[in-house]
């Protein structure tokens, strides 16, 4: 990914957090953590890996692709985009393979 999409892969990160704080009226979406955006050559999609503390992640991944219209049309507002991509919502399951791994470290250190 070049610079330029990096710059706006981070604005839009950080407005779609800023949205979720202020906006959002669902306390499920409150509960998120934006981790990271990709976004495509040509603005068309981006997608937008989040975090959460509740345990059904599923049900946070369902309920933030059903706002991402209405986030969308927050982030067209907020950015100076001649389009908006259009948002697709996944689960950063990054910290939770971590998490395993070092179980598995501890597990094989237990053995020893």
């Amino acid at each position: 990914m070049n610079l330029k999409l990096k710059r706006i892969a981070s604005s839009i990160a950080r407005e779609i957090s800023a949205i979720l704080n202020e906006e959002a009226k669902n306390e499920i979406l409150k509960m998120v953590s934006i981790t990271d955006v990709t976004v495509d050559e040509d603005l068309t999609f981006a997608k937008v890996y989040f975090m959460t503390r509740l345990e059904d992640t599923s049900l946070v991944e369902k309920e933030l692709n059903e706002a991402a219209g209405f986030i969308r049309k927050e982030l067209a507002h907020r950015l100076d985009l001649r389009s908006t991509p259009e948002l697709r919502f996944v689960y950063d399951k990054s910290l939770d393979y971590g998490n395993r791994i070092e179980e598995i470290i501890d597990e094989i250190n237990e053995g020893n």
